[in-house]
């Protein structure tokens, strides 16, 4: 009789959920820009990104096409590259914590920060399982 845990981790379904759920930040972020481009355009004007539609579009594409690449498992190092170096980049300007003076924003900024930082690693381990599945 096989190992529950082992035929579960073999499930392409599985593998598929969790890619899903790794990049639901993403591919919802990206959507909703998409569908709110006047209020993409503001974010992106808040933080003084230039031309604020070139990086809305990019944003869009990286969001969406870098989930859809890794959730497929094709190209899925490719897709989580595109998501974990635009997550450090937006990390680095949105959530400056050692900018921050008031001690309680600059812990929930770094908290924030830290929490990307791990997406970050979350997308590296996402492209090896992905890459070893195939």
């Amino acid at each position: 009789m096989r190992n529950p845990v082992h035929t579960l981790l073999r499930d392409e379904r599985f593998a598929i959920t969790a890619t899903l759920l790794l990049t639901l930040p993403y591919w919802s972020s990206g959507l909703g820009k998409l569908f709110d481009l006047d209020g993409a355009l503001a974010e992106a004007g808040h933080f003084g990104l230039q031309p604020a539609a070139a990086v809305v579009g990019l944003t869009i594409l990286v969001q969406i096409g870098g989930s859809l690449l890794l959730i497929a498992g094709r190209w899925a190092w490719l897709g989580a590259g595109a998501l974990g170096v635009f997550t450090a980049l937006a990390t680095l300007i949105a959530h400056p914590f050692w900018r921050v003076l008031d001690p309680i924003a600059r812990f929930h900024e770094r908290n924030t920060f830290l929490e990307h930082a791990g997406l970050v690693g979350g997308l590296m381990l996402a492209a090896i399982v992905r890459e070893a599945r195939r």
